[in-house]
């Protein structure tokens, strides 16, 4: 099944082959102007030059080749040779039955191959902080659709829980007498940056973090086992804040999980002639003579053997590949990062890390910034930590249900909930609306309010639809699928039809903010339909029935599309 502009497309595309021209010519897109038309075609503009003729007269033989067919209300020239359609009745509300008659609401197939998504990206032994906001929100959005899709979609947490970092906790502990004890992450939280703070003082104490390191990446017994109590400690801590947030993973691995395919990768890029020591240091060039501007080599080793962050990501790759073979690995890593993954992949492609049917795609994104317009910051000046933020934004949406007389007739259980659910629509439809490489300004004030593009008035759209059906089954009133569409409809069932194109753009640019707009126009729409239309004190039986058939439709496809974008609808509010 596909949208009915590629239906239409499709119709138009044989009229011009039929008239001697591409197919192609006959793309057809929902109208730029609707007080004009539903739909229109363009082709025969950019026919002109090729038939050497006008391009009204071929829009005109366009029309009459497909004057006999049922599906149109009305086909006309406009302008220069602009094709202006409009579908009958029957044929929008056929379409829309086959939309509310399919489990995948319109959507077609697609591979089902395995793309790995890494996101997320914290460390171990520090706190979680908004720094990781976007990555997490974009990310989990982006495995959900293409999970939906059909693919095998795995999302990689990918932890930064290897190098010096480590070996300076392990080095400062060693130094108190504490190393073994039991730690809680409130205690990792203070020792890291003490410990770090040292090292960068005193070269003897960094001297002793490069040694407790080595130890450890040797396979030293008694370190490995306090690191794996920093790893459990902090993967628990993680685990609350990535729940909080409804962002999931299939994999939790992190660096040290392909310390072990390190040396042999390097052997094998020396072997190839692509890997040569420099003053010390180990790089791969990766300059080309097509390049605009400077590209400098990946380090693979620093002069005193220390592995780089482009060492350990191509053996994740070579992890991934090997475990996985996946059609396509996605990094939704901060747009800064462009020139490290532009390395990264040039060296694994010159090297056969990985084969030539994967592709290796950074799905880069913007700051997020304070009301300032600067990155954003606590009061204090300092990063604010993300379960800090999570708890301001139930504590600001407590109070703007408060303000708008939702929910207070409900239970302090459930009105909590409530709460919550109000509090991450809000945080992540305000990240995901934008074009992910944008900057965006974080407000808790605007992104909480229930009017206006925010989640909040996404939610409360669509408890608003779920109430009015429950009313209608209460009074025993009959939906249904055999839709009859009134030019009051028509807005909405049009609306609805464009679902699989908006899931394929989003799809194909990896950009979350197609499916928000798209989301954001629906609940627009509906409140207009709402407005203008009876629904429940409509006399006509068929008509309510099929305007409580719509509305069905429209929240079903409301709870996908916020599903996709990781929100989950409450009951009422």
């Amino acid at each position: 099944m596909t949208s009915l502009a590629k239906f239409l497309s499709g119709l138009l595309g044989s009229a011009f082959e039929q008239n001697g021209l591409p197919a192609d010519l006959g793309v057809v897109r929902v109208s730029d102007r609707p007080d004009l038309s539903q739909f229109q075609c363009n082709g025969a503009m950019a026919a002109a030059k090729q038939a050497k003729k006008n391009p009204r007269d071929i829009a005109m033989k366009i029309i009459e080749t497909l004057s006999e067919k049922q599906e149109f209300k009305r086909l006309e020239v406009a302008g220069p040779g602009f094709i202006n359609i409009d579908l009958t009745e029957d044929c929008i509300a056929a379409h829309t039955q086959a939309i509310a008659s399919d489990d995948r609401l319109g959507l077609g197939a697609y591979p089902s191959d395995t793309v790995i998504l890494d996101y997320g990206g914290p460390n171990i032994a520090k706190p979680m902080h908004v720094g990781h906001l976007r990555a997490s929100i974009i990310g989990d959005c982006l495995r959900r659709v293409y999970d939906y899709a059909g693919y095998n979609a795995l999302g990689d947490v990918h932890m930064g829980d290897w190098g010096t970092p480590m070996g300076q906790i392990i080095s400062e502990l060693e130094l108190r007498g504490t190393l073994g004890q039991n730690l809680t992450m409130e205690d990792l939280e203070k020792i890291y940056p003490e410990a770090s703070k040292a090292c960068k003082a005193d070269e003897k104490r960094a001297d002793m973090a490069r040694a407790a390191t080595a130890k450890l990446q040797d396979g030293d017994a008694d370190y490995i086992k306090v690191w794996q109590q920093f790893i459990d400690v902090s993967v628990a801590g993680m685990k609350a804040n990535f729940d909080a947030l409804g962002v999931h993973f299939d994999m939790w691995k992190g660096e040290a999980c392909v310390h072990h395919l390190i040396a042999p990768m390097v052997n094998d890029l020396r072997e190839q002639g692509l890997a040569l020591d420099d003053d010390g240091a180990v790089v791969v060039s990766v300059a080309s003579e097509a390049d605009t501007k400077e590209i400098p080599p990946l380090i693979l080793y620093k002069r005193d053997g220390a592995v780089m962050y482009g060492t350990t990501d191509l053996a994740t790759i070579v992890d991934r590949v090997q475990e996985y073979n996946p059609s396509k690995i996605i990094y939704i890593v901060d747009q800064r990062q462009s020139l490290h993954f532009e390395q990264v992949f040039r060296v694994a492609r010159m090297g056969g890390i990985v084969p030539n049917g994967t592709d290796l795609i950074h799905a880069g994104f913007g700051t997020m910034n304070g009301t300032d317009g600067k990155p954003f910051k606590t009061r204090a000046g300092g990063v604010m930590k993300l379960e800090d933020l999570i708890a301001t934004g139930i504590d600001k949406a407590q109070a703007r249900l408060d303000d708008a007389n939702l929910a207070d007739d409900i239970g302090p259980d459930e009105r909590q909930d409530i709460a919550q659910k109000v509090a991450i629509a809000a945080i992540k439809f305000a990240d995901l609306q934008n074009n992910r490489i944008a900057d965006y300004v974080f407000d808790l004030d605007r992104m909480t309010s229930f009017e206006g593009k925010t989640g909040p008035y996404l939610l409360y759209q669509a408890v608003r639809i779920k109430s009015l059906l429950k009313k209608a089954a209460a009074q025993s009133m009959i939906m249904s699928n055999n839709f009859k569409i009134q030019d009051e409809d028509q807005v909405l069932a049009l609306l609805l039809a464009e679902f699989p194109d908006h899931f394929d753009l989003a799809l194909r640019n990896n950009t979350p903010h197609v499916l928000c707009d798209y989301a954001y126009k629906i609940a627009q729409s509906f409140s207009s339909f709402y407005s203008n239309c009876h629904i429940l004190s409509e006399r006509d039986e068929d008509l309510r029935a099929s305007r409580l058939g719509l509305c069905s439709l429209t929240v079903r496809q409301l709870e996908l599309i916020l599903n996709l974008l990781g929100i989950q609808i409450p009951e009422r509010m």
